[in-house]
Order: structure tokens, then C-alpha cells, then sequence
């Protein structure tokens, strides 16, 4: 079992920045692709977005409505993957979901919620 707790959401204004972060706990070995995935307000029956993936030994992987001003890494020594948000726009509120693969086996975070105020 992989346990994943994010923190680092909360209220940002339009054009600023922001770094979620993800600690995985558990049975955490072969993990080998850690990400980020988001659901914006109001769309329950609608599937999470995909922000960003870090695979291992591959390279990253970005939404197209985030590349260039999202950056996904992975700190091994600390088990814990980060998403560095700059030039927040509206559409970028969602509750963000940390993500971790484990061989065939999904694990999700419970999310944190990301307010952007125009």
C-alpha cells in the first residue's frame, strides 16, 4: 500500500505562484511514474485532468495548458514529488490530485484545493 498526502494548496491571485507538494509513504518501492492530475469545480461527473507526469528514467510529461508554466520534479531521498505553478490563471482552480503508479496499481492522494482570484 502507497499512501500519498499533498499539501500547498490555497488561495493565489491571477499571475501568481504556487508549489504543491506530494509525500508518498508506505510500500513506496518501483514507483515509477509520479504525477499530478486536477478537477475543476463544479464537474463531479467529469474525469480528472491530467497536469503532469514524471516517469522514471523517461522524462516529464505536460498538459498542453501547462507547459511552460508548470514544473513537475521528484525528490527520491524524500519520497515526494512537486508541482511549481507560476502565472496561475482562473482556469487553473481545481482540487489537485497527486498520482503514483506502482507496476500496475494506481494510488491517488485525497487532493488539495487551488483558488485562483482574478
Amino acid at each position: 500500500q502507497v499512501q500519498l498526502v499533498e499539501s500547498g494548496g490555497g488561495l493565489v491571485q491571477a499571475g501568481g505562484s504556487r508549489r504543491l507538494s506530494c509525500v508518498a509513504s508506505g510500500s513506496i518501492f518501483d514507483i515509477e511514474i509520479m504525477g499530478w492530475y486536477r478537477q475543476a469545480p463544479g464537474t463531479p461527473g467529469k474525469q480528472r485532468e491530467l497536469v503532469a507526469l514524471i516517469v522514471s528514467g523517461v522524462g516529464t510529461n505536460y498538459a498542453d495548458s501547462v507547459k511552460g508554466r508548470f514544473t513537475i520534479s521528484r525528490d527520491n531521498a524524500k519520497n515526494t514529488v512537486y508541482l511549481q505553478m507560476n502565472s496561475l490563471q482562473s482556469e487553473d482552480t481545481a482540487i489537485y490530485y497527486c498520482y503514483a503508479l506502482q507496476g500496475i496499481r494506481p494510488y491517488w492522494g485525497q487532493g488539495t484545493q487551488v483558488t485562483v482570484s482574478s
